[in-house]
């Protein structure tokens, strides 16, 4: 099939790799000078605006932000490049529906399917796929979608993968705080975290978060960023408005947030969501 994937970043490159190892065409669309050189290097050509994208059956969107993903729809205009749009990005119920009705304006369906799995599984095509939409349009895409990873279909209604995501970012923001509470107390009671780590992690208080993050946090600041503070500030800010706009109380959901936030604002934004730790060690 003829893709365009918007959005060749730390998550994206990987998945366009997969794509186009599966013998799919591909052209990326990414304003970043860096993701363009790095993309070239793996023989993916990227424009720089949807507008300069060729005509596809698929465009794969994997902007950051709600706000991207509204500019990216202004941007297409009218005559937008292909007839079925996979919404991958984490973006929320409300966004990704938003998204769909523009879109059906001017002929395009969405299908909304975020991911999970990270930068790894990305590279490997080993993500998880909450796809939901129109069964005929996410048999339409999975030819695509299969490259990037294993699709669960979670319903006909747009949004309903938005609402699985935001369910998953909720564990995930948690988890990473919980795991670096429990490292840094483990700290304060003079034992060496490096030593706590293995004796905890394969037990009853083991998690996935507590073993990836968990030896990153026991580094020093400059450890390699598969995902930033920023990133855990805008999807556990999505949680709680999603919380919100159904009436949910979610405390722990709420304490983690206000950690993500205080890394941002400690300098922290584009560095490894590991290091959320240190948001203890200046305290």
């Amino acid at each position: 099939m003829k893709v365009v994937f918007v959005g060749v970043g730390a998550i994206g490159l990987p998945m366009a790799r997969q794509i186009k190892k599966a013998g799919h065409i591909i052209t990326g669309v990414d304003v970043s000078e860096q993701s363009i050189s790095k993309a070239a290097e793996y023989d993916i050509q990227v424009v720089n605006s949807i507008k300069l994208a060729p005509e596809a059956d698929v465009v794969v969107v994997m902007v950051a932000t709600p706000k991207q993903l509204a500019d990216l729809i202004s941007e297409a205009g009218q005559k937008p490049t292909g007839q079925a749009w996979v919404v991958m990005s984490t973006v929320g119920p409300d966004a990704v529906r938003l998204a769909a009705q523009q879109l059906a304006r001017v002929g395009v369906n969405v299908i909304d399917a975020p991911v999970t799995g990270g930068t790894a599984r990305a590279a490997t095509g080993e993500l998880v796929i909450f796809a939901s939409g129109d069964k005929n349009d996410i048999d339409y895409v999975k030819p695509v979608l299969q490259a990037m990873g294993d699709v669960r279909n979670v319903g006909e209604n747009i949004g309903d993968g938005q609402a699985i995501k935001v369910i998953n970012q909720h564990l995930c923001s948690v988890h990473i705080v919980a795991a670096a509470e429990a490292l840094s107390l483990a700290d304060s009671l003079g034992i060496d975290p490096k030593k706590v780590l293995p004796l905890v992690e394969k037990g009853a208080a083991g998690s996935w978060m507590l073993s990836d993050r968990g030896p990153r946090m026991l580094k020093g600041t400059d450890v390699e960023v598969t995902s930033t503070i920023n990133i855990f500030v805008k999807d556990s800010g999505l949680v709680s408005d999603a919380a919100k706009s159904c009436n949910a109380n979610v405390p722990l959901l709420d304490i983690a947030h206000q950690r993500y936030v205080a890394a941002a604002a400690a300098g922290l934004a584009t560095k490894d969501d590991s290091r959320v730790i240190e948001t203890w060690n200046k305290n």
